[in-house]
């Protein structure tokens, strides 16, 4: 298994922006997303990339969030802009190897992920 490594995380006030990073030793992937998962709360998917580099964003950070990749230098980023306490939460890289599912219903289902990296907290205060 191919390990994903998060950066960037840290903590903000209300308003502020963050850029997460992922990288890995090996890149082959077919769909990548970033999660987060504040306490108490289920992981939730925030954005989505295609394998054709489409993005595809959770609504409450639409217009906020970016997702984009480099294939060529092995990296995912999250920008992140207008940052709000309920953006609170650990980030995690996700990618999956092979296949394709509606990137839209993937925002929902982690479970289709099978790779993920540690995460990277990131908190909001006001």
């Amino acid at each position: 298994q191919v390990q994903l490594m998060e950066s960037g995380g840290d903590s903000v006030q209300a308003g502020g922006s963050l850029t997460l990073s992922c990288t890995a030793s090996r890149w082959s992937w077919s769909q990548m997303g970033w999660f987060r998962q504040a306490p108490g709360k289920q992981r939730e998917g925030v954005a989505i990339v295609d394998d054709d580099g489409a993005p595809y964003y959770l609504d409450s950070v639409h217009g906020r969030f970016t997702i984009s990749k480099d294939n060529a230098k092995h990296i995912l980023w999250l920008q992140m802009a207008e940052l709000q306490p309920e953006d609170t939460a650990i980030y995690y890289c996700a990618a999956r190897r092979a296949g394709w599912v509606p990137p839209r219903s993937l925002l929902r289902r982690p479970e289709d992920f099978s790779d993920w990296g540690q995460g990277t907290q990131v908190t909001v205060s006001a």
